[in-house]
């Protein structure tokens, strides 16, 4: 039996619609925060979709030292929360440290254990502690079969509000690969479970991480096939001049036509298998 993940007035799992996560990589000013938030909570109400809007204070895992990496934990709040007031929608964040959780949970709906720390215990404790909702984003390092650890870390609090996200496995140096294996896998442990399909499109590597963006359609209409919960997109409307991940953030202007093929290909898939 899945675990149904409430957030806000938005059910996630089993046989409830497929939820977007969808946003910037990173805050890069109020004003293009904003303009993003509107835009995709505008997409959402026309298409009728459940969005989640998410972005990053703080990018504390760039590959290089000098690259942007956000406004801040109390700067970057403040923004959400002013998305959160004037649009009304849920929101999503990741933390590094256990000290960002109990700020971060005044202000957002989700807390997001990112993918190089979904190990750190004390990290996933702080987050389950304040009785929010924890995305853990399985790392390229973890077997699917083992996502039961950081799972049982954060159960550890009494939090079973718990979203698993797969954004895909290193394949030797320099390469990630998707396995849709992995959406029954995880599921199998009772909770939800997310594809990032942006940061699957990584390929790791030197001073700058690169992607390759076309393969993202493939591989998030495979993932939804595989019967994942929800779609992760790092969503971005001038892509050549994103201060982070510009190599695999997805357009904004070509989101709606992969949008539409997802959701009916969700349906058809929720259809046969319920």
């Amino acid at each position: 039996m899945m675990t149904i993940v409430k957030i806000n007035t938005i059910s996630i799992g089993n046989h409830h619609p497929l939820v977007f996560i969808l946003g910037p990589c990173v805050i890069e000013s109020r004003d293009h925060c904003m303009r993003m938030a509107e835009r995709l909570k505008s997409l959402s109400e026309s298409q009728k979709f459940p969005f989640i809007f998410k972005s990053s204070f703080d990018k504390a895992n760039r590959t290089s030292v000098d690259s942007f990496r956000g406004p801040g934990l109390e700067k970057g709040l403040k923004i959400l929360q002013e998305v959160k007031a004037q649009f009304q929608i849920p929101v999503l964040t990741d933390i590094h440290e256990p000290s960002h959780a109990k700020p971060a949970a005044e202000v957002v709906d989700v807390l997001q254990i990112p993918a190089f720390l979904c190990r750190q215990t004390d990290l996933l404790v702080a987050a389950g502690q304040t009785g929010k909702p924890v995305n853990i984003k399985k790392g390229q390092f973890v077997s699917p079969f083992d996502i039961i650890h950081p799972i049982r870390k954060v159960e550890s609090t009494g939090n079973h509000a718990i979203l698993l996200t797969e954004r895909g496995v290193s394949f030797g140096y320099g390469n990630l690969i998707t396995d849709a294996r992995s959406i029954p896998i995880m599921q199998e442990t009772g909770y939800p479970v997310i594809f990032d399909a942006t940061h699957s499109a990584q390929i790791p590597g030197g001073t700058v991480t690169g992607g390759n963006r076309k393969y993202i359609p493939t591989t998030a209409k495979a993932m939804v096939a595989a019967g994942c919960d929800g779609i992760f997109m790092e969503i971005h409307d001038n892509v050549n001049e994103a201060k982070s991940d510009r190599s695999t953030q997805f357009p904004l202007d070509e989101f709606p036509d992969l949008l539409r093929k997802l959701i009916e290909l969700s349906t058809l898939v929720r259809e046969k298998s319920y």
